[in-house]
């Protein structure tokens, strides 16, 4: 990514945010909103925060199963590192670099190549995807939802045909990323690829031919089997049960630190059930481009959640703001501790992130 790129995004980002901060607390009065941040009960705060470092232990323990069945074990802490640091970037710099971020830093710790380690980080998208497609087709069907509610967001209108198109959109995704880890992850169809990568050469001048199956389809040859490393959980059925009960407790541990936060909070009154809902669509709408750490827009689907069930937009506000940052600040500062510990210097691994997410130049065809 260019810096011109990473400069709009920014401009776009923080227009979006700015936008859903103003118009989510518009009718709030600053004051009042300051008097319900002292009012929140620091004690159901902390559980909180500690239900979420709770839920990263899980987090890393998964990743380690998924990289093991690649033959490509690491210990807690070689894990650790990567997976904090990743999603602390996440939290401060736009465009999810943290995903790309994640397997770079693995890389340079352990040796783990880096196309083995994206392929695991987008396992484990996909196994979040699958628990979070499941809680919004319950959601959908659970939650009253009029259509004719909604919340302004700048140029975005939240209401139910907002949730839908989120949610169509998150599981067709879901879908092809399970069809891709499939198709690779087999030797069977990954050979049949790799045999027709091979067979391009064949169809151009020998001369032609011979750089073309060096500078690209050797390469890409060994980038597909990379991946291929990352994706051997399809062949472990027991490893992908496993997966797949550390990714529901995943969602019940960060279920539950959004559920202490609202115990400690004054005005919300909701079950686990109306907090699995509010914490269900907050996770579809921060879908929606915003600047990193999703300030703003977390916050007016916090609101537009909490409406639902009749929470006054004062203690929305002041909840889902409170929540964000509680469910933020430990991430920045596990992840600002990690980046130290492992002497990670954060800028160069970004722009490495961000050169890994740029197509490679065509130079040396030219040349």
């Amino acid at each position: 990514m260019h810096r011109s790129k990473l400069l709009f995004s920014l401009i776009i980002g923080s227009a979006c945010s700015i936008a859903a901060l103003y118009l989510a607390f518009r009718n709030v009065p600053l004051q009042a909103l300051g008097a319900y941040f002292l009012s929140i009960d620091p004690v159901w705060a902390l559980i909180s925060a500690c239900l979420l470092l709770l839920n990263f232990m899980v987090r890393i323990y998964r990743w380690q199963l998924i990289l093991a069945a690649g033959a490509a074990p690491v210990k807690f802490w070689e894990a650790f590192h990567p997976l904090m640091i990743g999603f602390m970037m996440n939290c401060i710099l736009p465009g999810r670099i943290g995903e790309i971020a994640r397997p770079v830093i693995l890389k340079k710790c352990t040796g783990v190549p880096f196309g083995t380690g994206l392929a695991t980080v987008a396992t484990e998208r996909a196994f979040d995807a699958l628990i979070l497609i499941a809680l919004f087709a319950w959601t959908m069907a659970g939650a009253s939802i009029d259509p004719a509610f909604h919340l302004d967001v700048g140029h975005i209108v939240l209401n139910r045909d907002t949730l839908l198109a989120l949610g169509k959109g998150t599981a067709e995704l879901c879908v092809l990323l399970i069809a891709g880890i499939v198709f690779v992850g087999l030797d069977a169809s990954r050979n049949w690829l790799i045999r027709m990568i091979r067979a391009v050469p064949g169809w151009l001048p020998a001369a032609m031919a011979a750089r073309i199956e060096k500078l690209l389809v050797n390469p890409l040859v060994r980038l597909i089997e990379h991946v291929a490393e990352g994706f051997q959980l399809v062949k472990s059925p027991v490893r992908l049960f496993q997966c797949l009960l550390l990714s529901i407790l995943v969602w019940a541990i960060t279920l539950l630190s959004y559920y202490a936060m609202a115990l400690g909070a004054p005005g919300i009154h909701l079950g686990l059930r109306e907090i699995a809902i509010v914490m269900t669509i907050i996770c579809f709408v921060i879908a929606i481009p915003s600047v990193p750490g999703y300030w703003g827009i977390w916050e007016a689907g916090g609101v537009f959640a909490l409406s639902l069930f009749g929470v006054g937009q004062q203690a929305a506000a002041g909840f889902t703001l409170v929540n964000h940052a509680v469910q933020m600040m430990p991430v920045i500062l596990v992840g600002v501790g990690s980046a130290m510990v492992t002497g990670i210097n954060i800028v160069h691994v970004s722009r490495e992130a961000q050169a890994r997410e740029e197509p490679e130049p065509e130079k040396h065809l030219s040349s």
